[in-house]
């Protein structure tokens, strides 16, 4: 039975119905002229919101809505919005129907622990998260052929507070469900659909709720539900639990329970694609779903492989699931014997053959059982590539399939709309459909008609912008907290907006090293503080609950913001996310990137700033090998420095980039007060980084290497796409253990 929203908003006039369902859609969220649409029926309600149009609906004074029932003017801007949702929401003529008229109709199911779409929706954590939640973003513009799973985690993610002395204290919400863009989905009989996760016991039972993300369906799963027992209702209640036991029941419920859910729903599909590990279990349960109709398990197992893709992100070992034998005794015993295998050849589905007593490891199992892999940059798939050769024992010469698609990002999402104007004003003239085919280098050669004074005086006033968002968020903390904020300067009360402003907003994990710019702590006081040339700048990000090392560098550099020496020109942002992410990737001057080599994959952010004209300073790493041409930003690190010096060798690289280059150039002024030479290299970073590390030319890559293979059967597909059709030899089992051996190893 099909859910239906607008019985909740009975207040909204019916000439406005409408307005419930963009609401409802997460499309609005890209789309600016929808998001206006809310703003004009009262600003004030739009703000108090957060720009969350379902809370919006539900707490706005009627007479609002009233008079914008009865206004011309209105009325005519929301048909033409409401025509080009409806236009938008029809299949016909997007890009994937176009360009693969001869496909059979089948499906790719996504499979994601985390989406970032909104701030409405806080399911996500960070980078992985806002990549998948790009990814169907995309998919949906280009008219992919996509459904999605992942979690609705009751309790989100961390909010964070920072104490007197600095420590991060985590702090939980709980999901305001009403006020979040998600439904029910309903059984035959008008209850919530439930789905018991099959083969585990003690049961565990989800129901399922639904985002609308433009034309993608994403199911969420959640078991905060009365029949689950107190522990299972835990499962889903806050995103990457950290204890074990929990975690391996969140991937149990992610994957298996994801599958089976879809299958609850009659949605058919052809293929998988697994955004990391977490939810690899999928694939098993696809496996086992052939084994119940008859065939073999070895047969099922290669017929699934065919048919997944993996992308893998994390260069870390530590950052790979790795679970117990006797934990997945404790709650796969029942499943062996369905799949029609034996214990220790379930086992060896998930054994690292560097280090075969570790216990179950989630990355190796999604390698074994998938026949497409990547990593997110150039340089994420080398090291992929490195970290799981063993899997693939032979020859030296032997390639590792390990390929790699760079990430990009959605640029209708992140490309400020101001901005977007700005070029609809300069590129829209020669090329109206520049926004449609963004993915083209071509439609990006017009930047360069952009006036120096135009791009300037918009960037100067997203700066601004950015310094009173700092300044209000001050002034609520201020009243909030007892005896007011201890220190002004935390939150960047004292930035002066004609200030050179650098941006840091990252994770607080050791690696990434946010503590680096303060190796040499009078140096950075002299740049800061250089009365004719001063420098500010603003940090934001969250440790992991657990990680107190990435904890104590944020109190760190908590401290330095109260340091007088600093002239108030260090500032933190606390509770960082997506919100605080578009004010920085849009107003600094500058993005700053230093993690230790190799271990950024990717590091979207930086796209997101270059897409708005922000200038990335980077070390070479991740997507900024790709991404670097000396004319679009500066670039340090490039030679391999030993671990114990390396910290310094980049401090000083950045000081002087900074001290001989940046600021020299941000400084330069001619008559006119515009830095040319800066605004030049603005629109090379996006000339030459806008389309190249877009969401859609990623999105059309993995649909050129991965998914018509995967749709269309793996012998027809290599026969239309041979470039990308390299044979593939199935990874090794790791150790190939008998009898007592295998008894041995595997034993809890």
């Amino acid at each position: 039975m099909e859910y239906s929203i607008h019985d909740q908003f009975d207040h909204v006039p019916e000439r406005l119905s409408g307005l419930v369902d963009l609401a409802y859609n997460l499309w609005w969220s890209w789309n600016a002229e929808a998001r206006i649409l809310f703003k004009q029926l009262n600003h004030q309600a739009w703000k108090a919101s957060v720009h969350n149009p379902v809370r919006m609906l539900r707490e706005i004074p009627v007479e609002f809505l009233n008079r914008a029932a009865a206004d011309p003017e209105y009325l005519r801007r929301y048909e033409i919005v409401m025509h080009r949702f409806r236009k938008y929401m029809s299949t016909a003529g997007t890009w994937f129907s176009e360009e693969y008229d001869d496909r059979p109709p089948l499906t790719v199911a996504y499979f994601s622990a985390e989406y970032g779409l909104h701030h409405s929706l806080p399911i996500y954590a960070g980078g992985l998260g806002f990549l998948a939640g790009d990814h169907l973003k995309e998919a949906s513009d280009l008219g992919l052929p996509m459904v999605a799973v992942g979690f609705l985690y009751s309790q989100g993610y961390l909010h964070q507070q920072i104490n007197h002395d600095g420590w991060q204290e985590d702090v939980t919400e709980p999901l305001d469900r009403d006020a979040a863009p998600v439904f029910p989905v309903l059984d035959a009989d008008g209850e919530d659909l439930v789905v018991r996760v099959p083969h585990i016991d003690p049961p565990i039972y989800v129901a399922v709720r639904k985002v609308q993300v433009g034309r993608i369906p994403l199911y969420l799963l959640d078991t905060d539900i009365p029949c689950n027992d107190p522990e299972n209702r835990g499962i889903s209640s806050r995103l990457y639990a950290g204890d074990q036991e929990q975690r391996l029941r969140q991937e149990i419920v992610l994957g298996i329970g994801g599958r089976k859910v879809l299958h609850a729903l009659g949605i058919g599909y052809a293929a998988v694609h697994l955004n990391e590990g977490h939810p690899a279990f999928a694939l098993l349960e696809r496996i086992r779903e052939r084994v119940e109709r008859g065939m073999e398990f070895e047969e099922a197992l290669e017929e699934v492989r065919a048919t997944s893709v993996f992308t893998t992100h994390t260069p870390v070992p530590a950052g790979h699931d790795v679970f117990s034998v006797d934990l997945i005794d404790r709650y796969f015993a029942p499943y062996y014997a369905a799949l029609g295998i034996d214990r220790i050849r379930f086992l060896q589905l998930g054994v690292h053959p560097e280090s075969p007593a570790s216990g179950f490891n989630m990355t190796a199992f999604a390698l074994r059982a998938s026949a497409h892999h990547n990593g997110v940059s150039r340089a994420n798939g080398a090291v992929a590539c490195d970290m799981w050769k063993c899997l693939w024992p032979g020859p030296a010469e032997a390639a590792v399939p390990i390929d790699y698609v760079t990430n990009g990002v959605h640029v209708p999402t992140w490309l400020n709309p101001r901005m977007k104007a700005l070029y609809d004003r300069h590129i829209g003239p020669t090329s109206p459909d520049w926004l449609p085919e963004h993915d083209d280098p071509v439609m990006w050669e017009l930047i360069d008609e952009i006036p120096d004074a135009e791009l300037w005086e918009l960037h100067l006033w997203l700066k601004a912008k950015l310094i009173n968002r700092l300044r209000e968020r001050e002034r609520l903390r201020w009243t909030a907290r007892p005896g007011g904020a201890p220190n002004s300067a935390v939150e960047g009360a004292f930035l002066n907006p004609s200030v050179l402003t650098i941006g840091f907003a990252r994770r607080f994990s050791t690696y990434k090293r946010a503590y680096l710019i303060f190796d040499d702590l009078e140096r950075l006081k002299r740049i800061l503080n250089n009365p004719w040339r001063p420098v500010q700048i603003i940090f934001a990000g969250k440790a992991h609950p657990a990680d107190n090392e990435g904890k104590e560098v944020l109190r760190q550099i908590y401290r330095y913001t109260q340091d007088p020496g600093f002239g108030g020109r260090v500032a933190f942002i606390e509770d960082y996310n997506d919100q605080v992410a578009r004010y920085l990737v849009h107003g600094v001057d500058v993005w700053l990137n230093n993690p230790l080599p190799p271990m950024e994959a990717s590091g979207t952010s930086g796209m997101k700033a270059s897409l708005n004209g922000v200038l990335n300073l980077s070390i070479m790493d991740g997507w900024w090998i790709e991404g670097y041409n000396s004319r679009n930003g500066w670039a340090f690190g490039e030679t391999a420095a030993d671990c114990g010096a390396r910290d310094g060798i980049d401090a000083a690289a950045i000081y002087d980039l900074l001290e001989r280059e940046v600021i020299p150039l941000y400084y330069d002024r001619s008559i006119d007060d515009i830095p040319h030479g800066w605004v030049k290299m603005m629109k090379e970073a996006i000339r030459s980084n806008g389309p190249r590390f877009s969401s859609r030319r990623m999105v059309k890559e993995y649909v050129a290497r991965y998914y018509p293979s995967l749709l269309k059967g793996a012998g027809a597909a290599y026969a239309r796409y041979p470039s990308t059709a390299k044979p593939r030899r199935s990874p090794a089992w790791g150790p190939q253990l008998q009898g007592k051996e295998a008894d041995d190893l595997f034993s809890p």
